[in-house]
């Protein structure tokens, strides 16, 4: 693949009838003074470094950007800042995406100056009408707010318009009519055991990741040979890009001896490919169907020749979480449990590990700053208070 070339400044330009400095941005000409003039010069460098700084856009008058135009430049923002040095994409883009939905939907060609407040609740009415929970709707009217801060720090709007939008207060529990989110609990083993049957061995061998490592399901999913270090009895997995990468936080993924052996089969690759691989389970689910294959080969189609050419999804070179999850609740469907999800099993293993090593041991292996996050996902033992309270009573 050849390396992309770097995008032209646009010049410094002479109309020769006239003298006239001028330079061309986005396709319209801007008239600079007489050629040889300091100022001339000096209007040249201050006009592109802004368009250049402006995402090689001109800069509309407040009055003149639609919401719509405003959504579409802080994506191209977004792409470039929630993106790591290796071109990797967070997960916070699929979150703003889902924000700015009914944004678009409802005020796509109003003046980004004139949404307000009563504009956001509105907004935040449909959610509720959408049946979001009222968490997950403060959070999606939070990044609304963030779109709208970078568009005053760009001067694309009046700061006025953002801090009305601030006096919009975020949801209260039993205050509004948003449902509550059920609070996060463990999983029965015994329903993690029923949909072994129903997934791919990679999927198989992510769950028990998961419950062996207590690591997060995206850090499992992205594990690859090269960032883990087997030279001790415990394998260490230090991830490059994580949750907290961004505050300078190093996050390391301890991994034990039934781990390591449900690792193992999985790190006969290239050191730098993803262990987990859609690519690698979908070519086994196919080997399967065609290993339990009755009709003769000379009949009915043959491997391959019912695929389509340019598929609208192709299997990625790692899971994403979203299917990791779907994978997970496709199966229990088909094993007849109720529904659970790859966040459940963080807290299976956090409840084990305050439970049998204690809350800074606990705190140390899920890689939390803080003992009071562990305390959210870690079940309290009260099995103790109990026996306690069988003496005391």
């Amino acid at each position: 693949m050849n390396a992309q070339l770097p995008q032209r400044v646009p010049k410094f330009r002479i109309h020769k009838a006239t003298l006239q400095a001028y330079v061309e941005l986005s396709g319209k000409r801007f008239y600079l003074g007489y050629h040889e003039a300091p100022e001339a010069k000096q209007r040249y460098h201050a006009m592109v470094a802004e368009w250049l700084a402006n995402g090689r856009q001109l800069r509309l008058p407040p009055e003149h950007i639609t919401v719509k135009e405003m959504i579409a430049r802080y994506w191209l923002h977004a792409k470039q800042y929630y993106s790591n040095a290796n071109g990797v994409v967070s997960r916070e883009l699929e979150n703003i995406r889902d924000a700015m939905k009914p944004v678009r939907e409802l005020f796509a060609d109003l003046s980004a100056v004139k949404f307000g407040p009563k504009a956001l609740r509105t907004i935040r009415q449909k959610m509720i009408n959408a049946g979001l929970c009222r968490r997950n709707i403060n959070c999606r009217v939070g990044r609304i707010k963030r779109v709208f801060k970078w568009a005053a720090s760009e001067e694309l709007i009046p700061g006025e318009t953002y801090h009305a939008l601030l006096s919009v207060d975020g949801l209260r529990r039993g205050r509004s009519e948003a449902r509550e989110s059920a609070p996060v609990r463990p999983v029965s083993q015994e329903h993690v055991d029923a949909i072994r049957p129903f997934v791919s061995r990679q999927v198989w061998a992510m769950i028990q990741l998961q419950l062996f490592t207590a690591a997060r399901a995206g850090e499992i999913t992205i594990m690859r040979p090269v960032d883990i270090d087997m030279s001790g009895r415990i394998w260490v997995f230090t991830l490059a890009q994580h949750k907290t990468a961004h505050h300078g936080h190093e996050r390391k993924v301890y991994i034990g001896p039934r781990g390591q052996e449900v690792l193992r089969p999985f790190l006969q690759r290239r050191l730098d490919a993803y262990c987990f691989s859609p690519i690698e389970a979908e070519a086994e689910r196919r080997a399967a169907l065609h290993a339990q294959r009755k009709t003769p080969m000379s009949c009915g189609n043959r491997p391959g020749t019912n695929r389509r050419e340019s598929p609208q999804r192709k299997p990625g070179e790692f899971y994403e979480v979203k299917a990791y999850r779907i994978a997970i609740a496709r199966a229990c469907k088909k094993a007849g449990v109720p529904s659970w999800h790859p966040h459940q099993l963080r807290h299976n293993a956090a409840t084990f590990l305050r439970k049998e090593f204690g809350l800074e041991t606990a705190r140390i292996i899920l890689g939390h700053r803080s003992a009071a996050i562990t305390t959210i996902y870690a079940e309290a033992d009260q099995q103790k208070a109990i026996e306690a309270m069988l003496k005391v009573g």
